[in-house]
């Protein structure tokens, strides 16, 4: 099969195997002459970024670098990657890594030209017009992992360092203009971070597959790209040099980004406190909570997740789904509970009201209330 294309939705993805050498045609597209490479500490050593610094450098673009990034990227990493960006006189961004190095890029690129603070722009009604749309720099994504889709995305997750909140900062002009899913740059991931981002893209889908509003773009989007989690993501967890399964995960993980335009849910109300206050992984984490928000959805999901059960071929309806769900997770070494995760002594009721705060919360197909999302939470502990 022939995994190598150039697509222009939601934008420009140059998509296939080696495309990173392309990274200086994608800075001409974008209009950016210099550069700043955002990416996480653990990568800004690694091969694939040194050799990304190399076309760069080879291309007349510089090599700077800044990856002061957590893995939950916060408030601090904001102002510290702005202010090298101003510093620096760079005019674009190349947002690389996973979901924090994307992230964090984006949100350097959208605060470069930005006058008032961060939280100005949290994704409360029409806050995102607050903006200078002049002052939001350009952003090429390259993912290097197959789980958050920020690469599509027009918002980056932020954590608030005072409040121990993940906030969403959202602006139209986020979304990079130019994007590059090379497979190759996935194979180094570690098996636990291979099934914890795949199964980020799983969530997605389903929080997307099951949220009530009106999108049937994104219902479509979302059945075939849990279909896809479903055929590959064991190949790539197994075989780490499959290229053909690793492709299909960047398609996936991409396509749930797109999907879930229609909402999230449950499950990332949960994730969000989690992570933001124990610093667990996010896609691990969906993967943990999952079980529990299917059961609990039930009453409204159970007959649209017939049909997804059919198109997967998947036996047993809902039930058979919600069966796979397990043995899945189980495939992957997923822990089955938040304490196994390694979450100790969490303060429920904390993580109650957060969650009732999460702009998931809308999307999810029953409403979330104090008295169930406890329940929620301590079925997952």
């Amino acid at each position: 099969m022939n995994l190598n294309a150039n697509w222009s939705y939601p934008t420009n993805i140059r998509f296939g195997a080696g495309r990173i050498s392309e990274i200086a045609e994608a800075c001409t597209a974008a209009g950016i002459s210099k550069p700043l490479l955002v990416t996480d500490r653990g990568l800004s050593g690694l091969d694939i970024t040194k050799n990304t610094l190399d076309l760069l450098e080879s291309a007349g673009l510089g090599r700077a670098m800044f990856s002061e990034v957590d893995p939950n990227p916060n408030d601090k990493n904001v102002t510290e990657g702005t202010k090298a960006f101003r510093e620096g006189g760079y005019d674009g961004v190349i947002a690389f890594g996973g979901g924090s190095g994307l992230d964090l890029g984006k949100a350097v690129a959208f605060m470069s030209g930005q006058t008032r603070p961060l939280w100005d722009f949290e994704d409360i009604g029409d806050w995102w017009t607050r903006a200078n749309p002049d002052g939001i720099a350009p952003v090429i994504a390259v993912p290097t992992t197959a789980g958050t889709g920020s690469e599509v995305g027009r918002a980056s997750v932020i954590s608030n360092s005072q409040s121990a909140s993940k906030k969403i900062i959202f602006h139209p002009k986020m979304l990079p203009v130019q994007v590059i899913c090379d497979a190759e740059l996935t194979v180094g991931m570690p098996k636990s971070i291979t099934a914890g981002t795949g199964l980020d893209a799983f969530a997605h889908c389903v929080e997307a597959y099951s949220s009530p509003h009106y999108h049937p773009f994104s219902q479509g989007i979302a059945l075939e790209g849990m279909r896809l989690v479903k055929d590959n993501l064991p190949i790539a967890y197994n075989t780490a040099d499959n290229l053909e399964a690793r492709a299909n995960m960047m398609s996936a993980a991409s396509m749930g980004a797109i999907a879930f335009q229609k909402g999230l849910g449950a499950i990332h109300a949960l994730s969000h406190p989690i992570g933001a206050v124990h610093h667990t992984h996010h896609g691990t984490t969906n993967a943990v909570v999952m079980p529990a928000v299917l059961k609990f959805n039930a009453p409204q999901i159970r007959e649209r997740f017939e049909q997804v059960a059919a198109y997967l071929g998947i036996g047993g309806g809902f039930d058979g789904f919600c069966s796979f769900v397990d043995e899945f997770n189980d495939s992957f070494a997923i822990p089955k509970s938040l304490t196994d995760l390694g979450v100790k002594n969490p303060d429920i009721e904390s993580l109650v009201d957060s969650a009732l705060q999460d702009p998931s919360v809308g999307g999810n197909p029953i409403e979330m209330t104090k008295e169930n999302t406890r329940a929620l939470f301590e079925a997952v502990v």
